[in-house]
């Protein structure tokens, strides 16, 4: 049984590659974990006993980092890097926050990995490729210059721009990979999907942004889960692949799905002030993942999985119901 180290494993897509991980193969799993308001350790209390160790600590807590990487000895051990501060409007408001953990943070764990010759994957965003425009039909490759546009953008791609000099420097066994955006069950209801979701479970009317054409790439939380373990078993050292499941739709149109899925008129909107900075449209070319690693998504029609998560929101209100009103209040105060 070899052993993986993955940090922000109580999060969102951390927690669903963890469960992933359990299904798919032997590995114990290590779980590092600041548990912020946005990770969910009832994700990890299901599983099977003995295989998965939550430890609580912060990925820029030098001494911890080196000992909890210290024990990955194995040929096949490896850690995989999701910790991030994420919400872009928490970054507009504490920029410093997102400095520390998302580039503080990875200098941290390779410097860790380098000690201790660990492989190490890194798991990064579109949206340090900046915006394409609505009528360009281009999407993002490996090969997109970097034009981050929030404080959130701008520190991941600080923190690939980190991984990819301690590979070539230092000769750091390590890999990245850019997914679009993610949506599926432990998601916090701060995020677009599930805030959307949750309100109509409760009989509200959905929120969007502006005028709600922003496009982005949609993927399912399991197949952003399988492509990273794709990655950390057969991807090429130093290289990135992008994570996409060819499932681009405006906001405006995902909202219509899920009104229409909950029998809700299709009116039932309330268009919010904007986000300083949104960017326009996302859309990735995941051609090198899916041609180099054999990997396809399993969740490849969005509508679907929408309803699958719709039905996950609907089955697990206990978790998300406490944290609806403080999140819906601080929305309220940006006029969202």
């Amino acid at each position: 049984m070899h052993r993986l180290l993955v940090t922000g494993g109580a999060g969102f897509v951390g927690a669903n590659f963890v469960r992933h991980v359990l299904e798919r193969t032997d590995a114990h799993v290590i779980v590092l974990d600041k548990l912020t308001y946005a990770a969910s350790p009832e994700a990890l209390t299901d599983l099977p006993q003995g295989r998965v160790e939550l430890v609580i600590g912060d990925v820029t807590d030098a001494a911890l980092v080196d000992t909890l990487v210290g024990r990955l000895t194995g040929p096949d051990d490896g850690l995989v890097h999701f910790a991030a501060e994420s919400h872009n409007d928490t970054s507009l408001r504490d920029p410093g926050l997102f400095v520390q953990t998302n580039v503080v943070g990875t200098f941290v764990l390779l410097e860790a990995a380098r000690r201790h010759d660990v492989r190490l994957h890194h798991v990064s965003t579109d949206e340090v490729y900046g915006e394409l425009s609505l009528e360009d039909p281009a999407r993002f490759t490996e090969h997109t210059a970097y034009r981050p546009s929030s404080p959130y953008s701008a520190t991941k791609a600080g923190a690939d721009h980190l991984v990819r000099a301690w590979v070539r420097s230092f000769g750091v066994r390590a890999t990245l990979s850019n997914c679009s955006n993610t949506y599926g069950p432990w998601q916090h209801v701060e995020k677009f999907v599930p805030r959307q979701v949750t309100t109509l479970l409760e009989g509200g009317r959905a929120k969007v942004y502006g005028t709600g054409e922003h496009v982005r790439d949609w993927i399912h939380a399991q197949d952003h889960a399988s492509a990273v373990l794709a990655v950390l078993e057969r991807g090429r050292i130093g290289e990135t692949y992008l994570v996409g499941a060819d499932g681009q739709a405006s906001n405006l149109e995902v909202v219509r799905a899920l009104l229409e899925l909950l029998g809700r008129s299709a009116d039932d909107v309330d268009h919010v002030a904007d986000r300083a900075g949104h960017d326009l449209r996302y859309a990735l070319d995941a051609n090198k993942l899916r041609t180099e690693l054999g990997w396809e998504p399993a969740h490849q029609d969005l509508r679907a999985g929408l309803a699958a998560t719709i039905d996950w929101y609907r089955e697990h209100r206990g978790w998300w119901a406490p944290k609806k009103g403080a999140v819906e209040a601080a929305y309220a105060e940006r006029g969202q």
